[in-house]
Parts: structure tokens; sequence; C-alpha cells
């Protein structure tokens, strides 16, 4: 028996599934994943077109699934180039009584709306961008938490064929500014005012600074309880648009949908422009086939709405789903300690069938001792799902125990820059610690080593050598589409090369162990951050840490700081045990040269490590855009680390 083996789908999930009907419809058995996998990839038209119909996209498919041009095997790709659809009509599908979304915050507060009042709303807002002079093409912009205006804004602009793009609330204006200032909206939705961790933040000055340097914007909308007109010209949500029909205006194929941002840590960040059809076909694809959502679920995905995962969990609503959504903290300071029971107390109260977290929101239950299985019925949920970074093999025990055993799990890996990913779940394969489940069906996804060959069972660069629909139509702005190029294809002429060092293993599983640009090359050997990583949460004494590469004399050390638990103290004993346990679960290359104590781990505004940042400052080197920090004061002290004695 195969003790990495946590989960598998019983019999009747083996057939009941879309994945295991598609297979079946497509002359392959339930068992056949890799040949299914194997003809997705080498007759890409075939294997998406059967897709489109397999889900029932609303809208004309046209006779062209795949237009290849010889010259630009991946960048000149078009798919379906004479179709015509709506992604905002596919989400709202449905039109009966039954509840379309459901919005849950930190307070306590439930709001629900029918399919039928949900397409109401969007309806009337949908007026209002006509009435605001917005025209195919134009950009929507909000700085909105997850709640149901922030949906209807989104649904809204896609409805009318304006591009929606988002920033959350708690990005400061400078980040914002270089987010959607860059791609002039014609119109602002933006709360003055939310709550977050049972703090109130008044954030109408930094509103009303962002909009007064958009020359572009026509209107702002201010939306939620307290908002109040500004100096300059604003309208409330509320008197925003009026009643009337729903109608959906006909896009093409590579027609824009939304803008996203790279996290911005090497430079201004960068706006990619995706296309309407290649990111429904490419999410409708893995909810359904991968993800197992069914008409009727309910999925909740923890996550702001600047983060990727926002707009992956909304399309869920294209398979018949319930969207559940989340406001204000995961975990909550009460008197006396942490609450951390407000996600699984929405999973038991709302029947959730799905469920999204991170890696890092994990690790602080497990530091806390928390169990969600003992504490709340959690019988409802068939998936527990994880973005945003590797998921360690000990979190992976810590969920078949302190969860239960009844649901699959899975880690997905892919990008805002795919609007997707390349490594994902499956229902009908086992749940095996530490590993990505499976290639995504469409994704010709490969490991290749310094020589550009693929290999198995040893770390490499993660490509894509098809071209796949949700491959991003450009990088706004001048040069854009040399800039695109230059990101992803620069490398390797026409092969997608992501970023990731990873391993693909023999029974088609894979590891993540990081970001490329962020490999350490001790004695010249790749190692990726995230094998330390896993090390590092096992110790209670660690609340966090992060891992970088400091040249010494020719070579290259491993630097290692961590911030420490109140309690803890980081002694000559806690820094052996440290080295003890890398060299053992890891290799005596992945041993930190020097640990450092430190006060803070830069991040990201969307909460992602930033270990160039530090090894820049700590070389001496100028860090670009700080603004994309959520805490840029805490680089000060790493400029001065080299100046301390480290253990």
């Amino acid at each position: 028996m195969d003790r990495s083996v946590l989960w598998r789908p019983d019999a009747a999930a083996l057939q009941e599934t879309a994945l295991a009907r598609f297979a079946q419809e497509n002359g392959f058995g339930v068992a056949e994943y890799e040949a299914l996998h194997g003809w997705s990839i080498a007759d890409p038209a075939a294997f998406w077109s059967r897709l489109w119909d397999f889900a029932g996209i609303k809208g004309e498919k046209g006779g062209i699934a795949l237009q290849r041009d010889p010259a630009a095997w991946m960048t000149g790709a078009r798919f379906f180039p004479e179709a015509r659809l709506n992604m905002a009509e596919n989400l709202l599908a449905r039109a009966d009584a039954a509840q379309a979304v459901i919005e849950l915050d930190e307070s306590g507060n439930r709001r629900a709306l029918s399919a039928e009042a949900l397409r109401a709303e969007v309806a009337r807002v949908a007026r209002g961008l006509r009435e605001a002079g917005v025209m195919r093409g134009d950009r929507v912009a909000a700085i909105l938490p997850n709640r149901i205006d922030c949906l209807v804004t989104l649904l809204a602009s896609l409805a009318i064929g304006a591009v929606w793009t988002s920033c959350s609330p708690d990005f400061g204006a400078a980040a914002i500014l270089d987010r959607i200032g860059q791609v002039q909206p014609k119109v602002l939705f933006a709360q003055t005012r939310v709550t977050y961790g049972g703090k109130s933040v008044d954030l109408g000055p930094r509103i009303a600074e962002i909009a007064g340097q958009i020359p572009e914007l026509g209107a702002l909308v201010l939306v939620g309880p307290g908002a109040e007109a500004m100096a300059r010209p604003s309208i409330l949500w509320e008197e925003f648009g009026s009643p009337g029909a729903l109608e959906f205006e006909p896009l093409a194929f590579d027609d824009p949908c939304y803008i996203l941002y790279t996290s911005g840590t090497t430079g201004a960040p960068k706006a990619i422009v995706h296309r309407t059809g290649g990111v429904l076909l490419q999410k409708v694809k893995e909810h359904l086939l991968h993800g197992d959502v069914r008409p009727g679920d309910r999925f909740l995905w923890y996550t702001n709405t600047a983060w990727m995962m926002y707009h992956w969990v909304v399309a869920s609503m294209g398979c018949g789903a319930t969207l559940v959504l989340y406001d204000g903290a995961p975990i909550l300071k009460r008197e006396g300690g942490y609450d951390c029971g407000p996600l699984w107390r929405a999973v038991e109260a709302e029947r959730i069938t799905h469920l999204g977290i991170s890696p890092k929101y994990l690790s602080t239950l497990m530091e806390q001792g928390y169990r969600p299985g003992d504490a709340q019925d959690l019988s409802s949920l068939r998936w527990l799902m994880s973005a945003g970074s590797p998921v360690s093999p000990d979190q992976y025990d810590w969920i078949y125990d302190a969860v239960g055993r009844h649901p699959g799990f899975a880690s997905i890996s892919g990008g805002t820059e795919i609007m997707g990913c390349f490594l994902l779940g499956s229902p009908l394969h086992p749940v095996k610690r530490g590993q990505l489940t499976v290639k995504a069906l469409g994704m010709a996804v490969n490991v290749l080593d310094e020589r550009g060959a693929p290999v198995r069972g040893r770390p490499g660069e993660l490509v894509c050598t098809e071209p796949f629909p949700s491959m991003p139509a450009t990088f706004w702005g001048a040069g854009g589409a040399a800039r695109y190029r230059k990101s992803y294809f620069a490398d390797r002429p026409e092969i997608w090369t992501h970023g990731d060092h990873a391993t693909m293993n023999i029974d088609g599983t894979a590891v993540i162990h990081g970001r490329s640009d962020c490999t350490l090359n001790p004695g010249g050997v790749r190692i990726g951050t995230a094998d330390i990583y896993n090390v590092c949460q096992k110790f209670p004494e660690l609340t966090d840490a992060l891992v970088f590469g400091r040249a010494v004399l020719g070579d290259e050390e491993i630097v290692l700081c961590v911030k420490l638990a109140e309690t803890a103290d980081l002694t000559p004993d806690l820094a052996k045990a440290i080295r003890s346990r890398v060299r053992a679960e890891c290799s005596p290359r992945h041993v930190p040269g020097a640990i450092y104590a430190v006060a803070d781990i830069p991040m990201t505004v969307n909460g992602k490590r930033v270990e160039g940042a530090a090894r820049s400052v700590v070389a001496g080197q100028v860090v670009a855009n700080l603004a994309s920090l959520a805490n840029a004061e805490c680089l000060a002290e790493y400029a001065a680390l080299s100046e301390r004695a480290a253990l």
C-alpha cells in the first residue's frame, strides 16, 4: 500500500464526475488520464472545441477552433477566430429564484441574492455604465472589498463589453495608481469605509486622491455604508443606473475582458490584458473537469478582489455553483487569543462544498493548534483547495488529520499571467502527500533541464510548449506585445517559460520548488526556496521566514531570516536545530550559512514573500517600485543585515 496516498476517490465518483463523462465521450476510460491529456495537447483544436460543446458555452463557436501561425507557434496562435460570446451571459446563465450569491463578513452579517435578483442588479449597473458613456473596450475600475456590489460591477462591465480591472481597498494610493492608473478607466467604483480585523478604516481621502489623478475618469461611484459625496463629482451606488432589461454585448473570442497586474517588485506592475473567450473556456474547464464543480455546489475562496483567485472563483458560476463571498479577516483576534473559525463556520452554516485557502493560512491554523474538523460539521465539504505558494507535506498531513478524511485536496499552480493553472487537482486521482496531482488538460506542461531537455524526477524550469486559449492578449501600453514576449518567451522562443522551478514525477504528479528568479545557487547547484520554508514552518518558535542568496567569495551562501513568535528567541540551540532539520529533510546544500532574527518579512500587497527585494537591499542595490510592498519600511533592517553577526 502506498503510504503517500492520503485520499482516494470512491467508485461512484469515478463514474459520476464530469471529467469521467468527458473522457468517456471522447473515447478514453476513466483510468486513461495520461492518454486523455496526451490527446488534449496533441490535437488542441479538437480538445477545446469538444470542451466548448460539453460545457454548454453560450455563444457562436464558429467553424475554426485553432488558427496556427507556423512563424509564431504560440504567440501567433488564435483560438476560435470566428466566435462570438459574452462571459457575463455564461456566468449569469441561471435565472431562477435559487440563491446565486451569498455574502458573509467577519462581523457575522449575511446577505444573499437569487439568480433573478442578481441579474436585475447587473442590468441596473450595466445601464448606468452605458449612460456614463462606457463603450466596448473601455475600462471600468473597482476599489472594493469582496462583496456582492463588487461582483455586480464585474458582471455589468463584462455584459456591455467593457474591460474590468480591480485593486483591493487595502492597497495604498501609490500602489493603486501604479496599477489602474495605467489603463485610464472611464468609471471608478470605490468604497470609502471598510472593516478588517475589527477595525474600521476611512478610505475617503485615499479615494479622493486617486480619483483626482486619473484625468480620463468620467464618473466616480461611491459604494457601501457611510459613503458621502466628495468635493469631486461623484454618485452614490444606489443612485447609479436604472432598472431595465439585461443585454449582453457579443464579443470576439480575443476581445479583452480583464486587466490584471503583476506584483511589481522588479519595476512598475505589468498590466496583463486577458481575452474574453480564453478566460471563460480555461476556467470552466478547470472548475467543471478538474474541480468537480456541479450545479448547486457552493464555492468560497478566501481572497481579495485584486488577486487572480477572485476572478477564478467567480467563474465557478459558469458551472451553476452558488458563489460564497467573504469580506474581512479569516482569523480574528479576540480577548484571550485568536478565533480561527470564521471560514469553517461558514462551511457548516452554508453547506459549502468547495473551500479555497492558502499555505500561509494553513500554517497559522497549525501554529494555533486549531482543528476545524473537531469544531465544526464539515460533512458538506467535497474539496479543499490551496494556491499562492507551495503546500508543504506537513500541511497535507494536517489537512487529513485536522480537517477530515473525506474531502479531496488540490494544491493548484498557475498564475495571473495565464488566468488559470498548469497543475491542479483531479476527481479521478488519489491525493499524494506533498504532490500536485495532475497536469491540466490542454496544457502542454513540461520541465526542462539546463540543456533544454525534458526531465522527470529532478528539478528544472516549468514550461508550456503548445498554445492555450488563456494566454494573455498583450501587456497594456506602448510596446506591450514586445514586453509580453520578452517576459515569457525570451529564454525559449515560442515556448512559454513560466518562471517556476519544478519537478515532474514519473507518476504524473509534480512539485513546485519556488520561483526561478529566487532559486538559490550555492556551489553551482540550483535549490528551491520552498524546501527550506517547509522545514521552517515546523518550528513553533517561527511565525514566518525568508530565504535568499548572498554573494560570498565567488560563491553564494543561503541567508535565512526568521520572524519569531512573541515568546521565542533566536538562540544558538534553535539555529542549530533549524540547520540540523534542513540537512536531514533537504540536503547539506540547503543548510543556511547565516540565520538572522528580523522584525518582519517583506510582502507584496497581495501577501507574497519578496525574496528579491531583501536580496537586493542586502547587496546594496535599489529596490524598484517600493509601492508594490505592503511593508516596505521593513527593508531598512535588511539593508543593515551584513553589519550584524549571524547565527
